[in-house]
């Protein structure tokens, strides 16, 4: 059987070769820049802790708590590329196998590469990698109404509105209602990435 982690995943795209990696500490630079640069774009999206200070954990920790998760079978944190250059992050969190076998996938990109097909592409190859590989049934996306954005990916991929959420992550110092979206493997049978290769060229 092949194992779910470590893993990368490869598509070639119009706007270029879109990458999933694991996440490393050699990353830092990188990553710390992109995040500097894209502050006032992601920041209020971003899950918080109530009462925990957002600035307390170095990057290597913050990485190290990752790859223990990842180890432990509980999550995928991938960063994503374009041509070698890192563009964002995507992670499967709250993998749960047994009778529920399922995922929530969140991911953001830098606001310079939004709209490219870049996102909708490593989401696709994420969710079809949680069904043929870890064994997933379920994989969802939560996303806050306002984050137009990010509704137009999973509009893209044709995931399913389960319908919202009150209260439902902390961010930004109070808590937020979400709009779930899903897939099950029954959905998808040919696979996500097929079928948004198919709407992305309008076949």
């Amino acid at each position: 059987m092949t194992r779910p982690w470590p893993a990368t995943l490869r598509e070639d795209t119009p706007s270029g070769a879109v990458v999933l990696r694991p996440l490393r500490r050699r990353d830092g630079g990188a990553w710390m820049r992109l995040r500097a640069a894209n502050v006032s774009w992601l920041e209020r999206w971003e899950a918080t802790s109530p009462g925990e200070n957002p600035e307390s954990a170095t990057f290597g920790e913050y990485v190290r708590l990752l790859s223990a998760q990842a180890r432990a079978g509980a999550a995928l944190p991938f960063v994503v590329e374009l041509d070698g250059e890192l563009v964002g992050q995507l992670t499967v969190a709250n993998v749960q196998l047994g009778s529920l076998r399922s995922g929530s996938i969140g991911y953001w990109v830098g606001r310079q590469y939004a709209g490219r097909g870049i996102t909708p592409t490593a989401v696709a190859m994420a969710t079809d990698y949680c069904f043929a590989i870890v064994g997933l049934h379920r994989v969802e996306i939560n996303i806050r109404p306002e984050n137009a954005a990010s509704l137009r990916v999973v509009e893209k991929l044709g995931f399913r509105d389960e319908g919202v959420r009150e209260r439902y992550l902390h961010i930004q110092g109070d808590w937020r209602d979400h709009r779930t979206f899903a897939l099950t493997a029954e959905e998808v049978p040919g696979g996500l990435l097929a079928r948004w290769q198919q709407v992305r060229d309008g076949l």
